[in-house]
C-alpha cells in the first residue's frame, strides 16, 4: 500500500512538473513574440522617423535655397519661345522659387504658363506705357533675393544640386560672376579690353577659366543683386554681352564651372524664317546696345572687326564743332574709329585725284602735324587740310566745275565750294559730312597767300613760298603724300616751338592734355 502510494505521488510530481514546463513554453514563446513584433514596430518607427527626418531636412534645404536666389528669365523672343517649359523645370524642383521673366514690354502674344506656376512667375516690363499702370517701376524693388541666376530661354533644371554647386563656387568668391554651360555648348573664357576714349573693344582668348572678361558659348550666369545695382544698364540686352561689358570696366572677373552642366529643351527657331527674324532681332539689340555705350569698334582674334558707327548712308558720329572743340573731348573721348576711317578713305581719295591731274598739294595745319607725330590723323582731329596752288584749280574737272555747283561724283563723294569762305570742300557723302577742306593759296612776292582766313585758328597765316619749293614726300593715312620741305620749321612758324613733341588739344584754355596721355599717345 505505501509503494502504491510512492508511485501515486511519484507521477502527479511528473504530471505537475511536465505542466508547469508547458505553461512556462507557452509564456516564454508569447514573450518571444511579443518581442519579435515590438522590434519590428520600433524599426518600422525608426525607419519612418528618419525617412521623416530627412523629408524635413531637404525640404529645409531648399527653402533656405529659395530664401537666397531668384530665378531671371531675359534674352527671349515673343513670336517663339519655350519659357513655359523652362518655368516648370525650375518650379519642379524648386516649388517656392521666385521666377521673374524681365521684359522690355508686355509680351504679344501673351505667355501661356501651365496654372499651377501662374502665381509663381512675376512679370516684370521695363517700359511704362500712358494707357496702363506701371507697377513696377524699378526692377530692383521685387527683385529681393541676394544670388541672381539667369538662364537661356529652353534651358531645364533637372537637379537642385546644380544650383548649389554654383552657389559653391560663388561663396568662394562672392564678387565673380560663375557661368555653367548648356550641354553641347562650349564655353571659351575671353579677354576683353575695352576703351571708351577710342570707341572700342578688343575680344580675345583667354587660358585662366577662372578669369574671364567674357564668356562665349550659352550658359547659365550667377552673380549678386548687389552686382547688377551697380551697373548703369542692368537689363540691356544682349544680356551677356551687356553684363560681360560693363563687369569688365569695373575689373569683375567671371569663372566658369566646367563641372555644372544644364540641359537643353527644345531648339528653337528651327524653321528658317524664324531663324532669320531672330537673328535679325539680336543684330538690331546688339547695334543699339552698342550705341548706349559708346562702341563703334569691336575688334575679334585675329583680325576680324565688326563697325558700329557712321559710313556713308548715315551721318557723321558728332555735331556742328563750336570754337575747334568737338563735344566727344568733353566727354573723355578722342574721335570715333569709324569717323578716323572715312575720313581716311575720303582723305586718299582726295590725294589720289589731285596727283592724277597733276595739282600741286601739300598737306596743312593739324594734318600736317599728325602726319609728323604718327603718319595719321590727329586722334581728335575732325577733318583733313590740303592746301593747294590757287593757279592749278583749272587741271582738276571736280576743282574747277565743283565751284559752280555742287557735285556728287561716280564713288559717292560731294564736292562743292564752301559756305564758310573761298576754299573747296570735298565731303564723304551727302549725307556723311566727314570731309577734306582745300584751301588754294598763291603768291604774291614770295609769300603763299589766301583769301579766307579763320581767326580762331592761330595757324592760319601766310608763310614764305620757299618751304613748298621743293615739296618733300611723307607717309600718311597709309599712303605717301606732298608735305612742305623743312616741314619742322614750317609747323613751328605756325604753331610755335615744340608743338610736334608736346601735344594740345584745340583750345588748351578749355582742356589740358595731360602728359601721361601724351606718353601713351606718341608710342
Amino acid at each position: 500500500m505505501r509503494i502504491i502510494t510512492w508511485k501515486i505521488f511519484m507521477f502527479a510530481a511528473f504530471f505537475t512538473n511536465i505542466l508547469i514546463a508547458a505553461v512556462m513554453w507557452s509564456y516564454m514563446d508569447q514573450q518571444c513574440d511579443c518581442l519579435t513584433v515590438h522590434r519590428k514596430h520600433t524599426s518600422y518607427i525608426r525607419t519612418i522617423s528618419e525617412k521623416h527626418r530627412g523629408e524635413r531636412t531637404a525640404n529645409d534645404s531648399l527653402h533656405q535655397l529659395s530664401d537666397q536666389i531668384a530665378i531671371i528669365l531675359r534674352d527671349f523672343e515673343f513670336f517663339e519661345n519655350d519659357l513655359p517649359e523652362t518655368v516648370k523645370s525650375i518650379l519642379t524642383q524648386i516649388p517656392s522659387a521666385k521666377v521673374f521673366v524681365i521684359a522690355d514690354k508686355k509680351p504679344y502674344p501673351s505667355i501661356d504658363f501651365y496654372d499651377e506656376h501662374k502665381n509663381k512667375v512675376q512679370l516684370i516690363t521695363l517700359k511704362s506705357s500712358l494707357n496702363a499702370h506701371s507697377n513696377f517701376k524699378n526692377p530692383f524693388d521685387v527683385l529681393d533675393r541676394e544670388h541672381l541666376f539667369v538662364f537661356p530661354d529652353s534651358t531645364r533644371l533637372d537637379d537642385v544640386s546644380q544650383l548649389s554647386q554654383m552657389l559653391e563656387y560663388h561663396y568662394k568668391d562672392p564678387n565673380k560672376i560663375i557661368a555653367a554651360p548648356i550641354v553641347d555648348s562650349v564655353l571659351n573664357c575671353m579677354a576683353l579690353n575695352i576703351s571708351l576714349r577710342y570707341w572700342t573693344m578688343k575680344y580675345g582668348k583667354e587660358a585662366d577659366s577662372q578669369n574671364c572678361n567674357a564668356v562665349e558659348g550659352e550658359h547659365v550666369l550667377l552673380m549678386t543683386k548687389a552686382l547688377l545695382l551697380h551697373l548703369n544698364f542692368p537689363f540691356a540686352r544682349p544680356f551677356s554681352t551687356s553684363l560681360f561689358i560693363q563687369a569688365s570696366l569695373l575689373k569683375i572677373k567671371t569663372s566658369i564651372a566646367r563641372n555644372i552642366q544644364f540641359r537643353r529643351g527644345k531648339q528653337l527657331y528651327s524653321d528658317p524664317h524664324r531663324k532669320w527674324k531672330h537673328e535679325s532681332l539680336e543684330q538690331q539689340r546688339k547695334t543699339a546696345l552698342y550705341n548706349d555705350f559708346g562702341i563703334k569698334k569691336v575688334v575679334f582674334q585675329p583680325s576680324k572687326v565688326e563697325w558700329y558707327g557712321c559710313h556713308k548712308h548715315t551721318s557723321r558720329c558728332f555735331g556742328t564743332v563750336i570754337g575747334n572743340m568737338p563735344e566727344y573731348l568733353f566727354e573723355g573721348r578722342w574721335t570715333p574709329p569709324c569717323c578716323l576711317e572715312n575720313l581716311r578713305q575720303t582723305a586718299r581719295y582726295v590725294f589720289g585725284i589731285l596727283q592724277k591731274c597733276g595739282v600741286r598739294y601739300w598737306l596743312e595745319g593739324g594734318s600736317l602735324l599728325g602726319a609728323v607725330r604718327t603718319g595719321d590723323i590727329i586722334p581728335w582731329d575732325y577733318d583733313v587740310d590740303i592746301g593747294i596752288y590757287q593757279e592749278d584749280v583749272p587741271k582738276c574737272e571736280w576743282l574747277k566745275n565743283c565751284l559752280k555747283q555742287s557735285i556728287v561724283d561716280t564713288q559717292g563723294f560731294l564736292w562743292e565750294k564752301a559756305t564758310e569762305g573761298d576754299f573747296i570742300r570735298v565731303q564723304f557723302s551727302e549725307t556723311n559730312h566727314l570731309h577734306v577742306d582745300i584751301f588754294p593759296f598763291y603768291s604774291r612776292n614770295g609769300t603763299m597767300t589766301k583769301n579766307t582766313w579763320f581767326k580762331d585758328h592761330m595757324q592760319d597765316m601766310e608763310f614764305p613760298e620757299h618751304f613748298l619749293n621743293p615739296l618733300h614726300v611723307i607717309k600718311f593715312v597709309g599712303v605717301s603724300v606732298s608735305v612742305p620741305n623743312s616741314y619742322k620749321e614750317f609747323l613751328e612758324l605756325k604753331f610755335g616751338k615744340g608743338v610736334i613733341e608736346n601735344p594740345e588739344y584745340p583750345d588748351p584754355n578749355l582742356m589740358t592734355f595731360s602728359r601721361k596721355t601724351t606718353k601713351h599717345f606718341l608710342l
